[in-house]
């Protein structure tokens, strides 16, 4: 078994972290933590640029690292294989995209990441939900 689960550092994505880890805990699987990196790019000249790319890399990984402690806590001492991966573009597509072409069994996603607005279910978390070919598991 191979699960996805998507943060954005939120508190929410860590419970989607968290509830990922616990998962594949006990069903054996291995655990693959993704990020999605969405770059704001100019034109410059004829070419893309993306303004702070290194800082924007480094924040990105940062979250990944503390996505792998929060799982690797929340599997309480299992042996859980851990992997991460930084992906570009739009969250919404990516993660599905991701997913169908890692082949992962399952994707988990927090409700609502980064966004401020009350309610149910994000835009993000509705589309990967719309876009994915595999069950996914949305957290509060």
């Amino acid at each position: 078994m191979h699960y996805l689960v998507a943060t954005d550092g939120s508190t929410v994505s860590d419970r989607a972290v968290e509830h990922a880890a616990e998962e594949a805990s006990v069903r054996d699987a291995d655990l693959e933590v993704v990020h999605v990196l969405t770059p704001e790019t100019k034109l410059v000249d004829g070419d893309i640029v993306l303004p702070g790319e290194a800082s924007a890399v480094d924040h990105a990984e940062g979250i990944l690292d503390a996505a792998v402690e929060t799982a690797a806590a929340a599997a309480e001492g299992d042996d859980v294989p851990i992997e991460t991966q930084l992906l570009t573009g739009r969250p919404a597509t990516a993660i599905p995209e991701y997913a169908e072409n890692a082949g992962v069994d399952a994707v988990f996603v927090g409700h609502r990441g980064r966004s401020e607005t009350p309610g149910a279910v994000g835009s993000v978390a509705k589309s990967v939900i719309d876009r994915a070919s595999v069950p996914v598991t949305v957290t509060r």
